[in-house]
């Protein structure tokens, strides 16, 4: 019986990875269905979203799915989401990331947003590449202009690295991304990839993207596509 036992715990404890595998992946996949909801339903409504001259100019486009941001004058937020960079065969397959950090700013209660950042020159894709880096503190962020197209007086192509766009689903005053964390998300990226591989290496190309990535990707290219194509 004793020997029985042991038997039993050793395969248990062998399945174990494989469902945390599983599960891992079928999180991420989630993640990336999501993520191309967001960026779909922002560019179903050209006049309030994200101009044409904007995604056109973008060097990378990351978006998180219901981001949580919360709090009482001191505020937090905390999302996953997924990124994809321009390469010389198109857009790269996605890197999963994290968003942690905190702000202040007169908040009070606690909202999911969806989240979606415009990285739109060589420096501000060169963070991205990297495991981890601040907004703020690293790289420069600001609030991108909104509507079909972008004024002609602004200055949107020098202000910052990333232009950043939110869809709430509440009354929220007060979103800022100054001194959020943007690091890798070990988990997804193992269990989409496997051990070894890099966020450098995924973005920069040199991956081919996972099965799961076609919906997130194909509505990428699409709106880029739209942009390019309206200039």
């Amino acid at each position: 019986m004793r020997k029985l036992l042991v038997l039993s715990a050793t395969a248990i404890l062998s399945l174990a990875p494989m469902a945390w595998a599983d599960s891992a992946l079928d999180a991420a996949n989630e993640r990336l269905d999501k993520a191309a909801a967001v960026l779909h339903e922002v560019m179903g409504t050209p006049d309030k979203g994200i101009p044409e001259e904007v995604l056109a100019h973008a060097k990378c486009i990351a978006v998180v799915p219901h981001m949580v941001k919360g709090g009482f004058v001191i505020g937090a937020e905390n999302g996953k989401g997924v990124a994809t960079c321009r390469t010389s065969k198109g857009w790269s397959a996605p890197a999963f990331f994290a968003i942690t950090g905190g702000s202040w700013g007169l908040q009070i209660g606690v909202e999911g947003i969806d989240l979606v950042m415009v990285i739109q020159n060589d420096k501000g894709m060169q963070h991205l590449l990297s495991s981890k880096f601040q907004i703020g503190a690293d790289a420069s962020a600001a609030a991108g202009p909104v509507g079909r197209h972008a004024s002609a007086d602004t200055d949107w192509k020098l202000n910052a690295e990333i232009l950043t766009y939110s869809r709430a689903k509440g009354a929220f005053a007060g979103l800022t991304l100054n001194g959020a964390s943007i690091r890798r998300d070990d988990d997804a990226m193992k269990a989409v990839y496997g051990p070894g591989v890099t966020t450098q290496g995924v973005l920069a190309g040199s991956v081919p993207p996972p099965a799961g990535a076609h919906e997130f990707l194909r509505t990428v290219r699409s709106a880029k596509a739209q942009a390019s194509a309206s200039k």
